[in-house]
């Protein structure tokens, strides 16, 4: 896997973690700003999901298995919109709290992901 976009996909997903517990903890939902920032986010895992199959493709093998390392690579791409989805369900502070809890598990998949490749 490409170490940049890794490490770029964490922070991004840490930095939205941030906005939007900050935005929780003022009490207030998920906006738009909220929503185009998720959307930056999620392009960065699918830039990240195709990158990692053009390398399996290329042959390429992560360390710790094929299956493993797609299922987290198609885990890594849902959780923030799922993330997302459900904070339009719920427009309190709680769908702000649930974003910055999605982020802050893709930050984790990331951290796995890299680990999964390099062994």
């Amino acid at each position: 896997m490409l170490d940049a976009l890794t490490i770029a996909t964490s922070v991004a997903a840490l930095a939205l973690a941030a906005w939007c517990g900050h935005a929780a903890f003022r009490d207030q939902p998920t906006k738009d700003w909220h929503f185009i920032g998720m959307a930056v986010v999620t392009l960065l895992t699918l830039v990240q999901l195709v990158v990692g199959f053009v390398q399996l493709g290329r042959g390429e093998d992560p360390a710790q298995g094929t299956t493993l390392f797609v299922a987290y690579l198609i885990g890594s791409a849902c959780a923030i919109p799922a993330a997302g989805f459900m904070s339009l369900a719920e427009r309190t502070r709680w769908g702000s709290a649930t974003v910055a809890a999605g982020a802050v598990v893709l930050a984790v998949l990331e951290v796995r992901l890299f680990d999964i490749w390099s062994g």
